[in-house]
């Protein structure tokens, strides 16, 4: 507490110490119209004071001051004082509120230093009187010396307490209104909330990248080398043809994990570097997986033609789309029969994010299902609609994927539709070959894919 207290009064002090020049020069133009006495022995010249504090508001309006003083409230008064974040310029509701604590702050911490500067001397002159040899003058009046006295030096205490009672109380004043004060305002607190946002909104979509691109490429992996293990002796060719496909989505993961990691090196901008306004992101909205902020809509043609395109961080930036499906499926090691339509008026965006859900869809299949997976691609309505459908597996699939929560908000984003469970049997199968695994249910992904923006 008395550490707390010496604190809380040094700041008091300082807003007493950044009071005096302008008092000095309250008191100096005061003497030079004819006011006053230039003199600053008063602690106060009480019109001096007043008259100056409009200025020191001003000054806090305009001098970039909030940092000394949020400095001086966390260090000095103990005051929880959350840092505002850093804003291209100062918005008046900033500069309003810096105005007015440091009014506060330097009004009170002059009377403070004041009476201070005036009440301690008082008190040890007072305190002294019993044992000074001869009268002395206090306040005009003639005061005998001795014991006889000692009610001055009672007073000189109360003068020494009431000093101290009044720094405690003007310390845990500044200290519950410098959160208020000097904390984030409104605008402030909405912005970083918006960076909070988009922040989280990039990391959710980093790591769909990464659950859709090495989680399908990890089970393909699996699934192939549990292959290639059981026909390693009686057949080699298959072996070998299981390890090249282990290669190959190995590969494919580390490229999609070196462009994920190029990501977070380019958020890392250099000082001096910062983005300009146009490339900024409206404020609160996620930016569609597979777009970058500030990208224009040239990349993504670009990535539609299957172009590729360096960027900045030296990274390649996957151009894996529907034009690719072929060699996912040939990647996969299982059974697909797919049918793909004509899919050349597909938007790049939607192409991108269309052959992530398919991607996550046969991982899926591969993982929980048996039997060969049916991929159905096309176009109808203006809607690019996928379907996706296995026989049903005896594994289960373990709580807490993410798979299917991915997958809706990848659909969500682009205003489509997901529809994701099992199907009944149908009424033909025939329980040999693929009709056997189907007379045991299906389990179907279908998404629907506006082509173009309803708004």
């Amino acid at each position: 507490m008395r550490v707390n207290l010496a604190r809380r009064w040094a700041c008091l002090i300082l807003g007493g110490a950044l009071l005096m020049p302008y008092m000095m020069v309250g008191v100096l133009v005061s003497g030079l119209t004819g006011q006053g006495a230039a003199t600053l022995m008063m602690p106060a010249e009480l019109g001096v004071f007043v008259a100056v504090l409009p200025v020191v508001a001003l000054t806090g309006l305009f001098l970039p001051v909030r940092g000394l003083e949020v400095n001086a409230a966390q260090g000095l008064l103990g005051a929880r004082v959350v840092t505002p974040p850093r804003q291209a310029y100062r918005s008046w509701q900033e500069r309003r509120r810096t105005a007015a604590w440091f009014t506060l702050h330097l009004s009170v911490g002059g009377v403070v230093s004041g009476c201070t500067l005036a009440a301690v001397p008082f008190a040890v002159f007072t305190m002294a009187q019993p044992f000074v040899a001869g009268p002395t003058d206090v306040f005009g009046l003639r005061v005998a010396t001795g014991w006889p006295e000692a009610a001055w030096a009672l007073l000189g205490v109360v003068v020494l307490a009431s000093l101290v009672a009044m720094a405690a109380g003007s310390g845990a004043l500044l200290a519950r209104l410098a959160p208020v004060l000097l904390g984030p305002t409104p605008g402030e607190r909405l912005a970083a909330a918006e960076e909070h946002a988009r922040t989280l909104a990039e990391r959710n979509r980093l790591a769909r990248e990464l659950h859709d691109s090495v989680g399908h490429a990890l089970s393909v992996v699996t699934l192939q080398a549990a292959a290639a293990g059981r026909v390693l002796d009686h057949d080699p060719a298959t072996a070998r043809t299981a390890l090249a496909a282990i290669e190959q989505s190995a590969r494919s993961a580390l490229d999609d994990l070196d462009h994920v990691l190029g990501l977070l090196r380019r958020g890392e901008t250099p000082p001096g570097q910062e983005a300009s306004p146009g490339q900024q992101a409206s404020p609160g909205l996620e930016t569609p997986p597979g777009r970058e902020r500030g990208e224009p809509s040239g990349r993504e043609r670009a990535a539609s033609s299957g172009q590729e395109e360096d960027a900045p961080s030296g990274t390649r930036a996957p151009q894996t789309t529907l034009a690719d499906l072929d060699r996912l499926v040939a990647a996969s090691g299982a059974r697909v029969r797919h049918e793909v339509g004509d899919l050349s008026g597909v938007p790049a965006v939607v192409s991108r994010e269309a052959y992530r859900i398919a991607q996550e869809a046969l991982t899926n299949a591969i993982r929980y299902g048996r039997g060969p997976v049916r991929l159905t691609v096309g176009v109808h309505d203006g809607e690019l609609r996928l379907e996706v459908r296995n026989p049903i597996g005896t594994r289960t699939a373990r709580p807490g994927g993410r798979g299917l929560t991915g997958m809706r908000e990848r659909v969500r984003l682009l205003h489509g539709e997901l529809e994701a469970g099992p199907l009944p049997p149908p009424a033909d199968a025939t329980g040999d070959g693929e009709g056997g695994e189907a007379a045991e249910g299906w389990w179907r992904v279908s998404a629907r894919l506006p082509l173009r923006s309803g708004a």
